[in-house]
């Protein structure tokens, strides 16, 4: 068996900041639209493992509170999480499959009528566009959550580090 080639064999690690507990979550409670802030969804994220390396998105840099906004205006009951990845390398060919595990964590944990969106941040990858158009496209997207080997992949890198 051949060995298999890393996009990026050596990538930079940032130390994770210490979990938050849940009472500090600024949620008003499980399942509620209202009082989300970037920092809760930044939480639901941090620990979603690369599907390369055996490190979270929060330790590669892929996934930054700062690239996170939410939108969560209750007088007129318009919720939205926009979620801006930047691969570690502007060639990363895993940068699908990590943006479709940061949408199916956020369809599991928020609330259905947040409005989700996920992209590569602009001018970090080299197929951006096309990614972009992939990760937004919903039928791609269900047709991807209904293949068994897709699956198994995004279920690997939801799985809470050890």
């Amino acid at each position: 068996m051949a060995p298999r080639h890393l996009d990026n064999p050596s990538p930079v690690l940032i130390a994770p900041r210490p979990p938050r507990s849940s009472q500090s979550l600024g949620l008003d409670s499980p399942g509620s639209q209202e009082g989300w802030s970037s920092a809760d969804v930044f939480e639901l994220l941090r620990t979603i493992v690369d599907p390369e390396h055996p490190h979270t998105l929060e330790e590669l840099g892929v996934v930054k509170e700062d690239d996170i906004v939410v939108t969560d205006v209750s007088s007129t009951r318009k919720h939205s999480v926009n979620v801006h990845f930047t691969p570690t390398v502007p060639h990363c060919s895993m940068a699908t499959l990590i943006g479709l595990c940061i949408r199916v964590r956020l369809l599991r944990e928020m609330p259905s009528t947040f409005k989700l969106d996920v992209a590569v941040a602009a001018g970090t990858h080299a197929s951006e566009m096309a990614i972009n158009k992939q990760l937004a496209d919903k039928e791609r997207v269900a047709a991807a959550l209904e293949n068994p080997g897709m699956m198994e992949m995004v279920e690997a890198c939801l799985v809470e580090p050890t």
